[in-house]
C-alpha cells in the first residue's frame, strides 16, 4: 500500500476514534474529579469542564499506530514514550503536579524514543554543510563515559515542544487546531522526503487532534488537558526529528520551526515577559497571544480564526520551501518560481506583522501600559 494512502487511512481512523471516545473520557473525568473550574483569572471558560479528553487522543493514536506503523524498536519506544507522557499529563490533570515533577516526567518519557534512535545525529546548515554534534566525556575525564550531544539536544528539543503546545492550550480549540495544521504539513513533508513512518505518525497525530476538535471547538464541551497537550507536543517533536531533522536536506532544519512558528513565538514572548518582570517562567499568567486577544475584546472564535490563519500561512510557506522549484541547489534561481517563492514569503511576513500589530506587542497608541501581573491593557483616558 502506498505510504500516502496509509497516512490518509491512519488520519481517518485516528480522527474517528478520537471523535467517538471523547464522551467516554468525559464520564471518566467526572467520576474521578478531573474538572477544570473557572477561576475568573487566566481561564477563558465559564462553566466547569472535564479535562481528560487527551485520553481519547492517546487511544486513537495507539490504535492507528498499531495498524499503520511498522512495529520496530523505534515505534515501540515512541508508543512507550507516548504512554508515559500521557500518564504524566493525566496525573497533572487529576492531582496538579508541581513544575519539577512535570519536567522530570516529560524528560523520562522523551528519553524512551531518543534511546531507541529517535535522535538528531547530524544536520545540514546552510554555508556550513553537514554538522555532527558528537559526544563529550562525562566530567571531562577519559574513561568516565561519554554523553552524546545529539541525544541531549534532541531530548531538550522534544521536551521544549511538549511545553510549547501545552502553553498554547489556553483557549477552546487552539492547541488541537494548531496541531491539526502542523501535523498535516509535517506529514506531507516527511512523505516527500521518504520518511514514511514519520509521515504516517504525523498524519495520525493530526487526525486524533481533529477528532478531539469536534468536542473542543468553542464553546468546548471538554478539554484535552495536559493529558492531550503533552501527548500532542511529544508526537510533533518526534515527527520533527524523524521526518525532517534526520534528513540531509539543507532546508529540512528550518521546516518544522516555520510550521510551528505561532506556538514557538507565543512561548518565547511569554517566557521573555516573565523574565523581564522577574516571575518564574512556569507560573501561569495572561501574557499569551490568546489572552491578549481576549483583553482586546476578541471572541474565542475570532481568536481562533486569526491564530489558525497565521499558522496556515506559515505552514504554506514551509510547504512552498519544500516543493517550489525556485533553485537547482547550485546557486541558480528560476525567475518565475523565485517570484512565486517570494510571494509566499511576503504573505507570511505580512501576516506576522499584522498579528504583531493586532496583539499590540509593539505598544501602540491605543494603550498606555500593560499590567505586568495580569497582562491586562489599561486604556488611555480620553
Amino acid at each position: 500500500m502506498p505510504a500516502g494512502v496509509e497516512a490518509l487511512l491512519a488520519f481517518l481512523l485516528a480522527a474517528i476514534l478520537a471523535l467517538l471516545l471523547v464522551p467516554v473520557t468525559d464520564r471518566v473525568a467526572r467520576r474521578i474529579g478531573a474538572i477544570d473550574l473557572p477561576d475568573g483569572g487566566r481561564s477563558l471558560h465559564a462553566a466547569p469542564t472535564p479535562r481528560l479528553g487527551g485520553l481519547a487522543i492517546f487511544v486513537a493514536v495507539l490504535a492507528a499506530a498499531l495498524i499503520f506503523l511498522p512495529w520496530d524498536a523505534e515505534t515501540r519506544a515512541i508508543v512507550a514514550g507516548a504512554a508515559a507522557i500521557t500518564a504524566v499529563g493525566m496525573l497533572d490533570d487529576v492531582y496538579e503536579l508541581n513544575a519539577a515533577a512535570k519536567l522530570a516526567g516529560q524528560t523520562v518519557a522523551v528519553i524512551l524514543p531518543v534511546s531507541a534512535g529517535v535522535t538528531v545525529d547530524s544536520f545540514t546548515v546552510p554555508f556550513l554543510g553537514q554538522l555532527n554534534p558528537g559526544s563529550v566525556e562525562l566530567l571531562g575525564l577519559p574513561g568516565s563515559g561519554a554523553i552524546d550531544l545529539g541525544d541531549v539536544g534532541t531530548v531538550i528539543g522534544i521536551v521544549a515542544m511538549i511545553n510549547v503546545i501545552n502553553l498554547i492550550d489556553g483557549v477552546d480549540g487552539l492547541a488541537a487546531g494548531v496541531c491539526v495544521i502542523s501535523g498535516v504539513a509535517l506529514a506531507v513533508i516527511a512523505l516527500s522526503l521518504d520518511r514514511n513512518p514519520a509521515g504516517v505518525l504525523a498524519a495520525l497525530t493530526a487526525g486524533a487532534a481533529l477528532g478531539f476538535l469536534r468536542h473542543g471547538f468553542p464553546p468546548a464541551s471538554t478539554f484535552m488537558g495536559d493529558t492531550g497537550s503533552n501527548l500532542l507536543g511529544f508526537l510533533l517533536g518526534v515527527v520533527a526529528v524523524q521526518g525532517a531533522l534526520k534528513t540531509n536536506a539543507v532546508i529540512a532544519l528550518f521546516l518544522p520551526l516555520i510550521i510551528l512558528t505561532v506556538p514557538i513565538l507565543d512561548t518565547g514572548f511569554v517566557v521573555a515577559k516573565r523574565l523581564k518582570y522577574k516571575r518564574p517562567i512556569y507560573k501561569a499568567d495572561r501574557w499569551h497571544f490568546h489572552h491578549r486577544m481576549a483583553n482586546i475584546g476578541f471572541s474565542q472564535r475570532r481568536t481562533l480564526a486569526y491564530l489558525y490563519g497565521w499558522t496556515l500561512v506559515m505552514a504554506a510557506l514551509a510547504l512552498a520551501l519544500r516543493f517550489v522549484p525556485y533553485s537547482d541547489n547550485h546557486g541558480h534561481f528560476d525567475a518565475l518560481w523565485t517570484a512565486v517563492m517570494a510571494a509566499f514569503g511576503l504573505l507570511a511576513l505580512a501576516a506576522s506583522v499584522y498579528l504583531i500589530y493586532v496583539l499590540e506587542i509593539l505598544k501602540l497608541r491605543r494603550f498606555s501600559r500593560i499590567d505586568p501581573e495580569t497582562g491586562e491593557f489599561e486604556a488611555l483616558q480620553e
